[in-house]
């Protein structure tokens, strides 16, 4: 519908930030919760090394590529409520589902296999719609800084999750329970969610009123775009591509911390909440300078990067402690300002579909990491220099993306 200037949001825009962010947190919980043992719950169902860097680099690869379709899909059909909520649906079903996973026998670990795809199959449905209802009131309240406090609620609950999987781990004895508890942050995040589309069915009453004539939708897509953005913008793609390819994923690193046996079972969900707790700092921190000093902040996210494989896959407690950490600063940096950047590189309209090709490359990066990193577990030196290597080229690319002065797009009014 068009948004006339008597039309007036149902709640502020830093309401709806807060809102959608606290919807993050409680979804975040099962999500995150579940993510932390991933690799170890698989490993228990009979899974190799190569298997769970295949399985959840695959996952982490289908919640980014999948965007492509969803994100154009969301753009043309305008759905972008429906989206959000049927992607949060599919992760909070399938997770408790995981509680199942280990009476089912010999088919045991094809299913929890199934159910972690599905799982990140439900962050590629809602992700692009999701970050598309929260760039406008973000942007109302400055993008850095909206988009950090909603990372800041997200990571929390990446936090509160795994400590509430170490908790029920440590009081069973088992993964499962945890996994049926999840349950309940699930329902309340969608009653949330429920509540959020009641209020403000359309996030474009943020945008800044214009006495200038509305304007039609441009056609979905990112061809539309004048070349020179075009080309910035698959740059930064191809940035985040190679940053995301050395951060391994959280699966392979709980995986080595359950397999060497650093820490008792119960225990392994808190590795995975010191990197969330990290993150958490990093991303409003993170967002500030963003929007005080720009883009450049990003070029701490492949420095930071070259060292997680040596340490977060190494032989000490101590190193892996400091390797997870560096995973979640780098995690922060990256998920509080990319996204700020791809909303100032491309308009409103296409944003849904900006969103998703970007996650492609993402998708794509995270599933050679995960893979490489299964395939060369044990091998750090090799993986390392890999790593290292794919740092260097991004610190360059990043250089040729920012050689142009920082120009955010303009806000349109419809």
């Amino acid at each position: 519908m068009a948004v006339h200037d008597e039309v007036r949001p149902g709640l502020s825009p830093w309401r709806m930030v807060v809102g959608l962010g606290l919807v993050s947190l409680l979804v975040d919980m099962v999500s995150d919760g579940a993510m932390s043992v991933g690799g170890a719950f698989l490993g228990e169902l009979g899974a190799s090394a190569a298997l769970v860097g295949l399985v959840t680099g695959g996952a982490s690869a289908i919640a980014l590529a999948l965007r492509l379709a969803t994100g154009p899909w969301a753009d043309r059909t305008g759905a972008y409520w429906g989206f959000t909520i049927g992607g949060y649906a599919l992760s909070v079903v399938s997770v408790p589902l995981l509680a199942a996973t280990p009476l089912l026998g010999g088919a045991a670990l094809a299913v929890g296999c199934a159910l972690v795809l599905v799982e990140r199959t439900g962050k590629a449905v809602r992700a692009p719609a999701k970050t598309v209802l929260l760039a406008e009131p973000a942007t109302a309240v400055g993008k850095g800084k909206g988009f950090g406090v909603h990372k800041l609620l997200d990571q929390v609950g990446a936090f509160a999750g795994p400590l509430l999987v170490a908790a029920i781990a440590a009081a069973t004895g088992r993964y499962a329970p945890a996994f049926l508890a999840l349950l309940v942050p699930g329902l309340a995040a969608m009653a949330l969610l429920f509540w959020l589309r009641a209020r403000v069915p359309d996030v474009r009453v943020y945008r800044p009123r214009a006495a200038a004539p509305a304007v039609p939708r441009p056609a979905a897509g990112l061809r539309a775009l004048p070349t020179a953005v075009r080309v910035r913008f698959w740059l930064f793609a191809a940035f985040a591509a190679l940053t995301t390819f050395g951060l391994l994923g959280p699966g392979i690193i709980s995986y080595h911390v359950a397999r060497e046996q650093l820490v008792p079972p119960a225990v392994v969900p808190l590795v995975f909440a010191l990197g969330m707790a990290v993150a958490a700092v990093a991303a409003p921190l993170t967002g500030w300078l963003y929007d005080h000093r720009g883009p450049r902040v990003l070029a701490a996210v492949p420095v930071v990067t070259a060292f997680v494989p040596a340490l977060a896959l190494g032989g000490s407690l101590r190193a892996v402690l400091v390797g997870v950490a560096l995973w979640g600063a780098a995690t922060g940096v990256q998920d509080s300002t990319v996204k700020a950047l791809v909303a100032d590189l491309v308009p409103p309209e296409q944003r849904g579909s900006a969103y998703g090709s970007f996650s492609v490359f993402q998708g794509g990066a995270a599933f050679a990491g995960a893979a490489a990193a299964g395939a060369l577990y044990g091998r750090f030196g090799v993986l390392s220099v890999l790593v290292g290597v794919a740092q260097v080229v991004a610190l360059g690319v990043l250089f040729a993306v920012l050689r142009r002065p920082h120009a955010p797009v303009e806000e349109r009014d419809e």
